[in-house]
Formats: structure tokens, sequence, C-alpha cells
């Protein structure tokens, strides 16, 4: 089961900074998130949280929009149904996987 995100989940989300980023890019402003969302140049991050907890079942912890070098990256942190934190990181535009950093702590 996934839960659905408000508005103003997503608008504190986009604004929360990760503490395993390096910020090299800038984050995105949830008023900017939306927008480019509305206008289709973004994926929505309620797509981009039911993609990752498809791929890693559990709970969300936190959700970054970053922009870099004209790039839209969503950072996704969830924690599985086993207890590990993992970090998934997504093209904002296309929606695509493009790394995943699991914790190994065992």
């Amino acid at each position: 089961m996934t839960e659905r995100i408000s508005p103003v989940v997503f608008a504190l989300a986009a604004l929360v900074s990760l503490p395993w980023a390096v910020h090299a890019g800038r984050d995105v402003s949830h008023d900017e998130a939306l927008r480019l969302a509305e206008q289709g140049e973004l994926r929505p991050l309620q797509s981009i949280v039911d993609a990752a907890l498809a791929r890693y079942p559990g709970r969300l912890l936190e959700a970054e929009l970053e922009h870099e070098d004209g790039d839209y990256r969503y950072e996704i942190e969830i924690v599985t149904k086993d207890g590990r934190v993992t970090e998934l990181e997504f093209d904002g535009r296309t929606g695509r996987l493009l790394d995943v950093d699991e914790d190994e702590d065992d």
C-alpha cells in the first residue's frame, strides 16, 4: 500500500536537505517544483515515490528536488520493511532510477 503525498508535504520535502547529499546543485523551491510539474517538465513527486516504494517497499523518510547542470534530480530516502535506510536518485524529467545507496549496517 502506498501513501499519497499532499502538496503541503511535497512543498516541505522539496525544501528539506538530506544530510547525506553533497550540494553541488541548488535546491528547488516548492513553488518552482509545483509549477514545473504542472507544466509537464517534471515528473510529479508522487510518481517518483511510488516507483521508489515499488522497488523498495517501506516508508518514505525524506524527499528532495535539486537542479544541477540543467538536470532535475529527485533524492528519495526510505526505510525498508527490514529496517534498512535506502537512498534513491531519480531523473526528475524522465523518472529513470539513476542511483541506489543502501545502508549496509547489520
